[in-house]
């Protein structure tokens, strides 16, 4: 079947005089996770995971993916015709730089789900971009759009008023037009969810923010008349979504302000030739970013709630566990728990991953084809909630059975980078790329490594993934490894190991970051972990940590004992007293 699609897309080609056609993993707001409409990649490939890049001239296939993927990506291209591009591989070239070098003619692309950035470099390149959906033509069964409804997040959740926002975004802007083509900056700004994509509350939309006018593109129907009536209050026009780029061509001799990373090609193409269009980072990114007080004392809540669930579900796994259970049932488990303990949705699908399975970094077990959790062995749930207090992600590798030697010192490497990064002081100006180190030296000293980066910023009610903070240890074009951590930024501390047809590690926590003392060097920064759920203590190996590793992990355990314990039932609470007592 995949291989009928590439064959069929080619033949489109050759009628479109198409030399290559490009197709990357992205909505027209360039949206990490997507709706069922726009999974176009995974259409033509077969491959689920949530990013990827697939590249098909006219007598071959290419899928490029980053390293959370290698191995999934392997398995689910078997059979097909898609070469597997590993990103960031030795003689794995940059996608710009493949089409470049190869292609002989036109290069198609769908210029809505095509950020201007990538665009402008393939035709700084000398390629001839042709603005064409061919997939469209051969999708006969194509999903239709989301279409939930959109609902007010009050004050006492976002401690901002969507006014006062629109107030601080209109002084940063100069009198100069702003295009927000980003789902997540357009909720923030105006206090409004919905549910237009899976684990993610924003709702399909556009902005087009003007001195004198905020005009909000977004089908009328997912507005009730109190939130309409509400934004309108605000100032804001309410406009019809497909009206979006035929209003962009009313625009003319204007400057206007456009992230070209994030906003679409389409949109650049419409207001080129008579505006002046200037790469613009927006102030919403960073402002969503730095929580306010408000936001910080329901995020904590949040993540009590969230222990709650997170505790009494390893309880019941490691008491109730008879060998019948399997991955899929796991996520079943922990996703009822976060429900009963008030989340209203989850904030990712759940990734329970059972001995070898847990190597592929974003694995995610079906209904009809998971493992069952029986024998000695590691079970790794990557999982996390959406709350009306906040967004929470966690990750614990739990042992079932009986732990090896070499599992105890790997889990235990893993334990001693997390709570190396989790501890660090340094001082304001330091960013990800500074301190990524700390967390992945314990497992480079093992000549190992985890391909992906070590931590993300975690959004309040929106995306699981949040930038411009992060922890990485290089810098890539497309990221902003280099952002500075300020006081209020929430990131993940997550190390991993990850052995192909063996195993996985992970072990994740959020931290806030925070101001420390001050002095004449400076003002120092600290992490504060808001995560509250025991690490497996059969798996610690103490003999790998030092003394100051091992203060702070009992300093751990007691705030997540005394945090908890008034929430559990009886055993539930003895259970996790035993966890956490002293090491």
């Amino acid at each position: 079947m995949i291989n009928k699609r590439i064959e069929d897309i080619q033949k489109l080609m050759l009628n479109s005089d198409l030399d290559m056609y490009y197709v990357t993993t992205s909505d027209y707001h360039n949206s990490e996770y997507l709706g069922e409409y726009f999974k176009t990649r995974e259409f033509l490939t077969g491959f689920t995971g949530s990013q990827g890049t697939v590249v098909i001239s006219r007598d071959a296939a290419y899928l490029w993916v980053d390293g959370r993927y290698f191995i999934q990506a392997e398995n689910q291209l078997k059979g097909t015709c898609i070469q597997l591009m590993k990103m960031g591989q030795e003689g794995v070239p940059k996608i710009s730089d493949f089409i470049s070098n190869n292609i002989k003619g036109n290069l198609g692309l769908d210029g809505k789900c095509s950020n201007i950035e990538f665009v402008n470099e393939l035709k700084s390149k000398g390629i001839k971009v042709i603005d064409i959906d061919i997939v469209s033509d051969l999708w006969n069964e194509r999903p239709k759009m989301a279409d939930s409804k959109v609902y007010d997040l009050d004050v006492k959740y976002s401690g901002k008023t969507r006014n006062n926002k629109i107030l601080e975004l209109l002084d940063n802007l100069n009198g100069n037009i702003h295009i927000i083509n980003a789902l997540d900056e357009i909720c923030w700004l105006l206090n409004i969810r919905a549910d237009d994509i899976a684990h993610t509350p924003v709702v399909l939309s556009y902005m087009v923010i003007e001195q004198d006018n905020i005009n909000l593109f977004i089908d009328k129907n997912k507005l009730d008349e109190d939130i309409e009536e509400t934004l309108l209050n605000a100032g804001v026009l309410i406009k019809d979504y497909n009206y979006f780029y035929d209003y962009l061509s009313t625009i003319t001799k204007k400057t206007i302000l456009l992230d070209f990373r994030k906003n679409n090609y389409a949109s650049y193409a419409k207001l080129i030739e008579n505006n002046e269009l200037i790469d613009f980072k927006s102030p919403i990114d960073l402002a969503k970013a730095i929580k306010n007080s408000t936001e910080i004392e329901n995020i904590k809540n949040a993540h009590i709630k969230d222990g709650i669930a997170m505790v009494n579900f390893i309880y019941s796994l490691k008491h109730q566990n008879d060998g019948k259970i399997d991955e899929y049932e796991v996520s079943e488990m922990v996703a009822k728990e976060r429900i009963q303990n008030g989340a209203i949705d989850l904030s990712f699908s759940t990734i329970a991953a059972y001995k070898e399975n847990a190597a592929m970094m974003h694995y995610t077990a079906s209904k009809d084809n998971a493992k069952k959790i029986d024998g000695n062995g590691l079970l790794l749930v990557d999982s996390g909630g959406h709350y009306l207090e906040g967004t929470t992600d966690i990750t614990r590798t739990i042992l079932i059975g009986e732990a090896s030697k070499r599992q105890r010192k790997l889990y235990t490497k893993v334990l001693k980078s997390n709570i190396d990064l989790a501890s660090a002081k340094f001082l304001y100006g330091c960013s990800g790329l500074s301190l990524d180190i700390l967390a992945r030296n314990p497992i480079w000293q093992m000549d190992l490594d985890y391909q992906c980066g070590t931590g993300h910023g975690v959004g309040y009610l929106l995306g699981v993934h949040e930038g411009p903070q992060a922890f990485r240890w290089r810098k890539s074009p497309l990221r902003n490894e280099d952002q500075v951590l300020e006081d209020g930024m929430i990131i993940t501390d997550e190390p991993g190991i990850y052995l192909q047809d063996e195993l996985g590690i992970r072990i994740e926590n959020e931290l806030l970051c925070k101001k420390g003392n001050k002095n004449e060097y400076g003002q120092f920064m600290e992490f504060e972990e808001i995560t509250y759920c025991p690490f497996d203590r059969d798996l610690i190996d103490a003999k790998y940590l030092n003394k100051d590793e091992i203060k702070h992990l009992n300093n751990y355990n007691k705030k997540v004992y005394s945090t908890l314990k008034n929430y559990l039932l009886k055993d539930v609470r003895k259970w996790l007293k035993k966890e956490c007592e002293e090491i």
